[in-house]
């Protein structure tokens, strides 16, 4: 059987001289290796050819000047090629690979398996959620390139050019999804239209568009400088204002009046079965969504016994209701200008950047920079948000901080969300992954939302640790962002396999947290657009906290908290399976050290 699998690997049942018994089994991993790394290699090829802002950012001239393709055609073509791929990883994972191949292939298995799995679904339908999608994405991508040549600058004006054919494929997937229902809710659909109104109402978008020149060498001549940038305003003028116009109307007048009124994915066509699939995708286990709403159910009242100790510290005389309407209306903790949340966060970010050592033996190279959300999509933005750099670019990773509506960013939360946004959460962990050596390339991008996320959730309680939290009131505000983490586990099974109303699912926050109302409300919306997202979070906060205990209790005094943590850290992102596989190993090797 072994040597079968190795032929169906390469396709060429006759052409290998593998059906002698006596081939040895060292033979044989060889080869399946080969055939490992050139799957691997062939994957690779395929999605930097269909990913041109990876590939422009990688060098790629041509690539530079191109928007994605996102036609239905190009979708049905990828598709059938990742299936062809998903067979040959299935075929490889049954032979024998030593450690570091088999992480490399049960990882190529479970992007390719995801990939297929929601490829059966016509998923560019809803190529946007509450708070980003399609028409965010041209800022985004702005923002992160670096022009560093008068080539490039015409690379990217010739990009700008190519804006009108994307929007108008992802119009005509939207008007797809309209007809065969399976489509965001008009809820969603209004946030992407008030959006869109913002985005036309000025200029403001040019700012962004030119941005990238101002990594231009200074060796470039003033003239070539104007050049490039009267090239852009024109680009900017005459085809990317008008395209998004087009596509505010349509938004508006087209998309708005025809979406669905319900707002759970199970009653759209083949919902259920779409958010069967998003719960293993994002929680990498074979949790149903029964199992993780009672979860969610339990963690709330866990969390919930817990504040009301912390809120005993403060010494408020009043009810639990009481103590929150306290911390969402007293001004004592709020921020009076956008400067002020900055330099907050900034102070906190330092404090636990003296502290990373403590706690970690491997530091990666690259910073990272705290900075505002860019005004234009702050309304619908989440409260903030990890943006990678790139050391190669020469751009660092970014604290993204949402200034906008001050008094719906409490202080007091601000501790937690920095050391998740910032280090030792996503910035650490990512930029961990982006240095990685001797691994496919794909593993350096790759993120796991249940291991990346469940790392950030993990690291807001490991800042206690670390000293972070001064106040009871931090130290409250750290337990409201894991009961918003638990609340998720419900909310988002309760609105997507239960058929709960919004009003249903935002009682969870309302009642059990201090998060301010505008942050709830767009929360809210996050999980209605983006269904089984939030289930990683708490699933892999909660594994890689048993995997910790695990350790201690087994290790004893050998236990040594820099090495576990470099040790969850040092392969990249991973599922839950593997990652508990890996410390098991750990455990067992340090005891015999």
């Amino acid at each position: 059987m072994r040597n079968i699998l190795i032929a169906i690997i390469f396709g060429v049942f006759g052409s290998l001289s593998l059906s002698s018994a006596a081939k040895a089994q060292s033979g044989e991993v060889a080869i399946t290796k080969t055939y490992l790394y050139k799957l691997i290699d062939e994957v690779a090829a395929f999605d930097l050819a269909n990913d041109p802002i990876a590939a422009g950012r990688d060098g790629d001239m041509q690539a530079l000047r191109k928007m994605p393709d996102v036609s239905q055609k190009t979708d049905i073509s990828r598709q059938h090629q990742n299936k062809k791929y998903l067979r040959r990883i299935n075929a490889i994972l049954q032979q024998d690979l030593a450690t570091t191949d088999r992480i490399n292939a049960d990882l190529l298995h479970y992007l390719l398996s995801n990939r297929v799995a929601r490829g059966n679904f016509d998923t560019s339908t809803m190529p946007f959620t509450n708070d980003s999608g399609f028409h965010t994405g041209l800022d985004f991508i702005a923002r992160t390139t670096r022009i560093t040549s008068v080539e490039q600058g015409e690379a990217w004006v010739a990009r700008l050019g190519d804006v009108p054919r994307y929007l108008a494929e992802h119009r005509q997937n939207i008007a797809r999804g309209l007809d065969s229902g399976f489509s965001q809710p008009k809820l969603i659909v209004e946030g992407v239209v008030e959006t869109l109104q913002a985005q036309i109402a000025d200029d403001s978008m040019l700012d962004s568009l030119l941005a990238p020149l101002d990594a231009l060498p200074a060796s470039t001549s003033a003239e070539e400088k104007q050049r490039l940038t009267s090239q852009i305003t024109q680009a900017f003028k005459q085809q990317v204002l008008p395209a998004y116009q087009q596509t505010y109307v349509f938004m508006r007048d087209e998309v708005l009046p025809k979406s669905r009124d319900s707002i759970g994915i199970s009653a759209a066509p083949n919902g259920r079965e779409y958010y069967e699939v998003m719960v293993k995708a994002f929680t990498t286990t074979d949790m149903s969504a029964q199992q993780v709403h009672d979860l969610g159910k339990s963690e709330v009242a866990r969390i919930r016994a817990e504040m009301q100790g912390v809120i005993a510290e403060t010494g408020f005389d009043g009810s639990f209701a009481e103590f929150l309407q306290f911390l969402r209306t007293d001004p004592q903790f709020y921020a009076k200008t956008a400067d002020e949340l900055l330099m907050r966060a900034s102070y906190i970010s330092k404090q636990a950047d003296d502290k990373m050592p403590e706690f970690f033996g491997k530091l990666p190279r690259l910073p990272y920079g705290v900075r505002p959300v860019p005004a234009n999509i702050a309304p619908n933005y989440t409260t903030a948000r990890y943006w990678p750099g790139d050391i190669k670019q020469g751009r660092a990773g970014g604290y993204m901080v949402n200034t906008y509506d001050l008094k719906s960013r409490p202080l007091y939360e601000l501790p937690a969300l920095s050391v998740h946004e910032a280090v030792p959460g996503h910035h650490h962990q990512i930029a961990l992954a982006q240095e990685l050596k001797d691994v496919p390339k794909f593993r350096t991008r790759l993120y796991v939302t249940a291991f990346g996320e469940g790392w950030g959730l993990y690291t807001e309680k490991l800042a206690v640790e670390m000293g972070i939290y001064k106040t009871p009131y931090e130290h409250f505000g750290r337990l409201t962002y894991e009961m918003w983490r638990a609340c998720r586990l419900v909310m988002d099974t309760g609105i997507h396999a239960f058929g709960w109303s919004r009003e249903q699912a935002k009682s969870c926050l309302t009642d059990n947290s201090a998060l301010a109302l505008h942050n709830i409300e767009t929360e809210t919306n996050r999980y209605i657009s983006w269904p089984g997202q939030a289930l990683g979070y708490k699933i892999g906060e909660l594994t890689i906290w048993r995997l910790r205990h695990k350790a201690e209790t087994e290790l004893g005094d050998k236990f040594d908290i820099r090495a576990f943590h470099d040790e969850i850290l040092k392969d990249g992102s991973m599922t839950m399976a593997m990652l508990e596989a890996k410390i098991e190993k750990w455990i067992k090797r340090a005891q015999g050290e």
